[in-house]
């Protein structure tokens, strides 16, 4: 069992602007390729490699289930052990009023097996799905992958056998707003869901600025007539699809059955479940 005690979650809430600070510091001038030099091992694959899996039912395409809860679902039949963090640290640390700060990252995997009780609750899949369910009807975002970091965080020794699911809010979370800072070899480290098109409907579009707001990428921009997506930035959350408020903002998955399987096959090569 790791020694994590409950003080470690305060702890880390303190120490966690310093994430975001260390990816902002790579665009200093002088320091930020000295910077970018020290935190790209631990941000680049096989020690991250993550994708946010889009939470706006209203995705189209081949396939109609819910897209999200159907690809963590067969993570978390597959996983040989499972816990939940009791605390959120990006919500802890900004004191988030929009989210709950209790009950947090969902960890599969045997390498869960290890984490303190006093930091993680410890639970079978039916709970686990439970809190999935939960999160996602919040309107959280799940990120899914290998974190190399957490392995730190929850006292996990770096075996390659514990897979990290977020839910992530845009207000706090670390990635989301320090993803634009990223290197371009780190910012690759986080992939965009196979198939995943996003579209941006000029009749609809009144160029309200909402979709422009919620980008934590800035893939989109606005002209004189209609928000712009760019497709090179975009590392499709679909986000900007749930918040457009005249649904002029469409996403769609060519195949879910075949993004899962990417999906699923990708972070297999760096993390194992079962």
């Amino acid at each position: 069992m790791s020694r994590r005690p409950a003080w470690w979650m305060t702890f880390l809430a303190i120490l966690w602007p310093v994430t975001r600070w260390s990816a902002m510091a790579t665009k200093i001038p002088v320091i930020g390729p000295v910077a970018a030099w020290l935190t790209r091992p631990l941000f680049t694959a096989p020690n991250f490699h993550v994708s946010y899996i889009p939470v706006n039912r209203e995705i189209t395409g081949r396939g109609s289930s819910f897209l999200p809860r159907r690809i963590i679902q067969e993570l978390v039949e597959r996983s040989a052990h499972r816990v939940i963090i009791k605390r959120c640290t990006c919500r802890d640390s900004d004191k988030c009023r929009e989210y709950p700060i209790e009950g947090a990252c969902l960890l599969l995997g045997e390498g869960t097996e290890s984490i303190d009780t006093r930091i993680a609750d410890h639970v079978g899949r039916d709970d686990a799905m439970a809190h999935v369910d939960k999160m996602l009807g919040l309107g959280l975002m799940p990120l899914t992958g290998r974190v190399r970091m957490d392995d730190f965080f929850w006292g996990v020794p770096n075996r390659g056998k514990m897979l990290t699911i977020c839910f992530c809010c845009d207000c706090c979370c670390t990635i989301l707003r320090s993803a634009r800072y990223f290197p371009a070899d780190v910012a690759e480290s986080l992939v965009r869901l196979r198939g995943v098109t996003v579209t941006v409907d000029g009749e609809k579009c009144v160029r309200c600025g909402t979709c422009v707001d919620a980008c934590f990428m800035k893939a989109i921009t606005l002209d004189e007539r209609t928000a712009i997506h760019d497709d090179g930035k975009c590392k499709g959350c679909g986000k900007c699809a749930t918040v457009c408020p005249h649904g002029a903002v469409g996403i769609s998955v060519d195949d879910t059955d075949a993004a899962a399987a990417d999906l699923t096959a990708r972070i297999g090569r760096y993390v194992k479940v079962d």
